[in-house]
């Protein structure tokens, strides 16, 4: 069976597996890095014709995680997520484009803090394999750049330096893996 072949189907999110992180620069000299630990999601992949591929995923902001308690919480405050008011993030595909053998580009709306904005996410296929139980895996990779104040995430504050304590760019992560409905 071809990968096409294999990849054609529904797929849910392998929350166990899964990672939706990001990064960014604190103080201007070091990198913070963290994840959201609950995220679900179905991917309905047409391999014949991309343009019927449909993906959504949600993230529970409440489930931030940079490993420090006090910063976490502060990430849920208005001053960044304002989880009381916008509980989720939400991505809904508006297109797929084959780039070459195995990437892709992903085309969809980004919802943060009720501002939807287009992005486009290149994705690396790592595989598509059958686990020891029999269920069919696939495993996608990328990395996109964002400016946060484009979602209206805009606090920040001045260094003596000049700089500022977080920076504006954020490293969006994604390391998927699906598992095949």
């Amino acid at each position: 069976m071809s990968t096409e072949e294999q990849l054609t189907g529904t797929w849910v999110i392998d929350p166990m597996h899964t990672r939706l992180g990001f990064s960014t620069r604190h103080a201007m000299v070091s990198r913070i890095r963290g994840a959201f630990n609950v995220v679900e999601g179905v991917v309905s992949i047409d391999a014949d014709d991309l343009s019927k591929t449909e993906a959504t995923i949600s993230i529970d902001v409440d489930s931030v995680d940079t490993r420090t308690p006090d910063r976490d919480a502060h990430l849920r405050s208005a001053d960044f997520f304002d989880v009381e008011k916008y509980p989720k993030i939400t991505f809904t595909s508006t297109g797929v484009d084959e780039v070459e053998e195995g990437s892709y580009i992903v085309n969809g709306d980004l919802t943060i803090r009720d501002v939807t904005r287009s992005v486009s996410i290149p994705l690396e296929l790592l595989g598509v394999d059958r686990d020891q139980n029999g269920v069919l895996r696939v495993g996608l990779e990328g990395k996109r750049r964002i400016d946060r104040k484009d979602w209206g995430v805009t606090w920040n504050t001045k260094l003596d330096s000049g700089g500022v304590l977080v920076s504006d760019k954020i490293t969006l992560e994604f390391e998927l893996a699906l598992i095949q409905e």
